[in-house]
């Protein structure tokens, strides 16, 4: 069937495809005055404007009930957006009031870390860590619990960014939250109270028994240079063995932190990172601006998992790729451990634009030395070691009622009063410990952090008998393979006896 216009109807398009069109090519000339020639981008653009005036205009004619078309107009941009890339996306009024107070107001949080890198599609928000005696940990959210609904708000079709502002209020203010836990088949629903937020950066722990240091980085502040200063200073007065840094789950921070880091490290002047937009037309070099700590040559293990992304695989990469490219230059041992970081290397810019909104757009790739690329790649270990979590309550529960003998229906007890039995001794309460304590804890049954330990260790222990075969990263990492047993595939042949 034909679809017919009337003359105020036509009027309304035109006018609307007119306003679109030299609103659209005015802003064209204006940013491409050398260019008078109308690319293929703008070609398409103009063609649709008249589509997109014709379907605004029969949805105001022909549509039942046309409820909330600020809502419809906000998804439509964010739509267009999204098609672009994982990281580009519209900011309604409210998303991006909430961004704007969050940086300069008194708004308060639940002290969680997430996982900054989900897509709009997925129907949960990961906490990717809890703060340390945040509300949520003192609600009693754990990491990896996946938050599903905020305030009945399902998270489906949610970007980050509208998540993260639900989740910030005043402070004291209620925000209820139902989450998906591994190994619970129902939904679990928490009250958490908002409040101020001191989030704990770093953690330094000194591993007595193999004479090495362990710094965790959750994200890049002001002060972590600083810190990480600080240790290395102390690794050379106890002439310790070697440094681990932790930085799984780190999902960035500020990269002028990662710069001052990688200038503890690194000659002065040395490339970081570079920044180049699509046709490389305009570059950015970000370079060391500090001379390096004097240092021995110890062995530096970075740990890496698959939520270590943005700034956190800039540093890695980049001590990776110098320490291997200048080998003959320098003594930096660095050894990547662990699986594969996400392989986030976009740059986004927050624009505003009218209606009180803005957009978060893709602008730029960064590229670490060497032109080395980091987007939908990564920064992959030289040694994998995956994370084995231990066994959730559920499996302590079967084990304690099932694993054992004395479980067993009708056992055969032992009377005899001669023959020594052990006691079990009763299981004190568990008392509320302080949160640095209780990741200690959590570190001890580390198989990431013990398998970086052995490395370091290994290394260490190779330079003071083997200096000759420990001479740069190169050598190092011969070494090591040649010595130590990855969870890579091993060559195994059956031998006849």
């Amino acid at each position: 069937m034909k679809t017919t216009y009337s003359m105020n109807a036509l009027s309304t398009i035109n006018s609307c495809t007119i306003f679109l069109c030299i609103s659209f090519f005015t802003h064209s000339l204006l940013s491409n005055t050398n260019n008078q020639q109308t690319d293929q981008y703008e070609q398409i653009m103009f063609d649709w404007t008249k589509t997109w005036a014709e379907v605004m205009h029969l949805v105001k004619e022909k549509h039942y009930k046309v409820s909330d078309p600020k809502k419809a107009m906000s998804r439509a941009i964010d739509a267009f957006l999204n098609t672009l890339d994982p990281h580009s996306n519209f900011l309604d009024p409210e998303t991006y009031k909430g961004i704007i107070e969050s940086t300069t107001g008194e708004f308060h949080g639940v002290g969680i870390m997430i996982n900054n890198m989900r897509k709009t599609k997925d129907k949960f928000l990961t906490i990717v860590e809890t703060i340390q005696d945040g509300p949520a940990e003192k609600a009693g959210l754990k990491q990896y619990d996946k938050i599903v609904e905020i305030n009945g708000k399902p998270l489906e079709g949610m970007t980050t960014e509208q998540a993260t502002t639900l989740l910030k209020g005043p402070k004291n203010s209620n925000v209820n939250l139902k989450i998906m836990r591994e190994g619970t088949n129902e939904l679990l629903s928490f009250t958490v109270v908002r409040d101020i937020v001191k989030e704990q950066q770093s953690l330094c722990f000194y591993i007595k028994s193999k004479d090495i240091y362990y710094l965790s980085l959750s994200m890049f502040a002001e002060n972590s240079a600083i810190q990480l200063e600080q240790l290395l200073k102390k690794t050379n007065e106890k002439k310790c063995k070697g440094l681990i840094l932790d930085l799984r789950n780190n999902s960035g921070g500020l990269l002028s932190s990662v710069i001052d880091i990688a200038g503890l490290f690194l000659e002065k002047e040395s490339i970081v990172v570079e920044t180049r937009t699509v046709d490389a037309e305009k570059t950015e070099l970000y370079r060391t601006s500090r001379t390096p700590i004097e240092s021995r040559k110890i062995p530096l293990v970075i740990l890496i998992n698959n939520y270590t992304a943005s700034a956190a695989e800039i540093l890695a990469g980049c001590l990776k790729v110098h320490a291997e490219k200048n080998s003959a230059k320098n003594s930096l041992l660095v050894f990547i451990v662990g699986t594969t970081t996400f392989g986030k290397g976009s740059v986004q810019e927050v624009i505003p634009v009218s209606q009180n909104s803005a957009i978060k757009l893709t602008t730029r790739l960064y590229f670490l030395p060497y032109n080395t690329l980091v987007q939908g790649i990564g920064i992959k270990p030289d040694i994998t070691v995956e994370r084995y979590t231990p066994p959730s309550e559920q499996m302590l529960w079967l084990s304690e009622t099932y694993g054992h003998e004395n479980t067993l229906e009708n056992f055969i007890k032992i009377d005899d009063p001669k023959i020594k039995k052990e006691t079990k001794q009763a299981t004190p309460q568990k008392s509320s410990k302080p949160w640095d304590i209780k990741v200690q804890q959590m570190l001890t049954h580390d198989n990431q952090l013990k398998e970086a330990i052995n490395i370091a260790s290994l290394i260490a222990n190779a330079q003071e008998h083997f200096p000759d075969l420990i001479t740069n990263r190169t050598t190092s990492l011969a070494y090591l393979r040649a010595n130590y047993i990855t969870q890579d595939t091993i060559d195994i042949v059956q031998v006849t006896l």
